[in-house]
């Protein structure tokens, strides 16, 4: 643990990724196999199940500190993070241990099976053997609140300069459903078949977002367009008569939408096709009828009637088995065509059109009405790129629409956490219904640090009541409110709801008396509901 424990001390003490790089790199060049896949495991998200409450947590914290629990409760918002509070309130350990990573999480995964006083008893006992940054560690493992700021990418490009291999070829070893339970570092990372996996998805391209025009872009007859669908980037994979469904955010899918196995039928195996998942009824739906599904293992027959789902396929990344992404995209792109030719209306797969244009002018009219096709904007792939592994600047770039706006009024207040546990940071607005403010969504982001510290000095002298952490505070500060769709929804009071609202300016120069109206927002409803 001591290891893992300086290399988390190394990455968390610098923003600079060629440092975190070097640090990763070092760590895995020099650690054991199994604390290098538990690594790779923590770093992509793989976390043992937590096995205990943090209620419980914070009870047996006080007690082995001699704290009263009111008082841990009330340390914890200042500090930001429950695993760092009780780090800080333990006593200095009674002796060291030299237990590695891999032994510590053997312990973790083993909580689960105990008698709760024996749970108790082991915790207690590791907070004894550990030192602060060893026990801030293993409190993250035991809450299951795993963040550290190394990104998948950084972590990639840090285990391929270790082992000498491909960046590329790690970043797809580590996609899919692979368990660090059941597998080892030599068959995740060293055997030659490690990619033989079935279900295995391919790493997601990635596209930068176009803030100006597309003129910059040359000529446009290098470039391909399609339409930016709001709904769920996913990989269909059909290999060896079987299908899986994999999100961008590496979760298999594939129960949760049961109409993308008939793709079997009509597409034959060792194809990969990247897409948009859509509720699609001879065209796109609303994404509030997708979000229907979203989180559901199962999905009654009457959902299934009511927001069947496609997939919009945009492009192909695996023909007749073989990995064709180093292949340009007007290539794929014909292929995919070829491909899905001859399928039939009610398949569960899809081929948008391209959308066609001679000038940058044309394509800039045609995005303009973009909301009336159900889609953010459009995607601009250059005809002569590969299929990058993430995000790489030049080759694809969205194009959205700019966002919905409305200026609101904050009514509520609460503190953030981490790096902003001291600030308040997350935010209620309300539009106005007559005379009476309707709160209407929440927003957190999209601010400055300077503009969020203001605000809080603000907030803490005009706190009209305190619910919990939230406060009530006078009805004063306007803000522009920005989102990129608007739904109707019966559980909110003000019968709407918003897809990412973020604060997009602090509106100084307007007073609430001249905030936006709840009819403003029904209007937008039933323009772009």
């Amino acid at each position: 643990m001591k290891d893992f424990a300086a290399l988390v001390a190394r990455v968390d003490q610098t923003t600079r990724t060629s440092a975190k790089t070097d640090a990763l790199a070092d760590y895995f060049a020099r650690a054991s196999d199994d604390d290098r896949l538990w690594t790779v495991a923590l770093f992509s998200g793989r976390r043992p199940r937590r096995a205990i409450t943090t209620t419980q947590l914070r009870e047996w914290a006080a007690e082995r500190a001699g704290l009263p629990l009111w008082l841990v409760e009330e340390s914890y918002p200042n500090v930001g993070d429950l695993a760092e509070t009780i780090a800080l309130i333990l006593p200095p350990p009674s002796r060291g241990s030299n237990r590695s990573l891999a032994e510590w999480i053997a312990l973790l995964r083993s909580l689960a099976e105990m008698a709760p006083e024996r749970r108790k008893a082991e915790v207690v006992a590791a907070w004894e053997a550990l030192d602060a940054q060893e026990r801030f560690i293993f409190n993250k493992l035991l809450t299951g609140g795993w963040r550290i700021g190394v990104s998948q990418k950084l972590m990639t490009r840090a285990l391929a300069r270790a082992t000498g291999r491909d960046e590329a070829e790690m970043a797809h070893r580590l996609m899919g459903a692979w368990d660090p339970a059941t597998t080892t570092w030599h068959a995740l990372i060293e055997a030659e078949d490690a990619a033989a996996d079935l279900s295995r998805p391919y790493p997601f391209c990635l596209a930068y977002q176009l803030d100006e025009g597309p003129e910059s872009l040359g000529d446009p007859a290098n470039w391909r367009a399609e339409w930016k669908w709001d709904g769920i980037r996913g990989q269909l994979i059909l290999r060896e008569g079987q299908h899986f469904v994999w999100s961008r955010g590496e979760e298999l899918m594939t129960d949760r939408f049961p109409e993308l196995a008939r793709a079997c039928d009509f597409l034959p195996p060792g194809t990969v096709i990247d897409g948009e998942i859509l509720a699609w009824r001879d065209g796109p739906l609303p994404f509030n009828d997708l979000q229907k599904r979203i989180g559901r293992k199962t999905v009654p027959a009457k959902l299934l009637r009511d927001a069947p789902v496609a997939l919009a396929a945009y492009d192909l990344l695996e023909d007749e088995g073989r990995d064709i992404r180093a292949h340009p995209f007007a290539e794929r792109r014909a292929r995919l065509e070829r491909l899905t030719a001859e399928l039939p209306k009610d398949a569960p797969v899809v081929l948008p059109p391209l959308i066609a244009f001679d000038d940058w002018e044309s394509l800039a009219a045609t995005r303009a009405s973009a909301r009336d096709h159900a889609a953010e904007g459009v995607m601009l792939k250059h005809a002569a790129s590969p299929y990058h592994t993430g995000r790489k600047r030049g080759d694809w770039w969205k194009w959205k629409l700019d966002p919905l706006l409305i200026d609101a009024v904050m009514i509520y207040a609460q503190a953030g956490h981490g790096r902003r546990a001291n600030l308040f940071t997350d935010f209620t607005f309300a539009v106005w219904n007559g005379a009476e403010l309707v709160p209407f969504t929440k927003a957190y982001s999209g601010l400055t640090d300077a503009e969020f510290r203001r605000i809080t000095a603000w907030v803490r002298k005009n706190t009209l009541q305190r619910f919990g952490p939230v406060r009530q505070v006078a009805p004063r500060l306007v803000f522009e409110i920005a989102f990129e769709g608007i739904h109707e929804s019966p559980r909110h009071k003000s019968g709407v709801a918003l897809r990412f609202p973020r604060m997009a300016r602090w509106r100084e120069d307007k007073p609430p008396e001249e905030a936006g109206t709840l009819d403003e927002l029904k209007a937008m409803l039933a323009a772009y509901g």
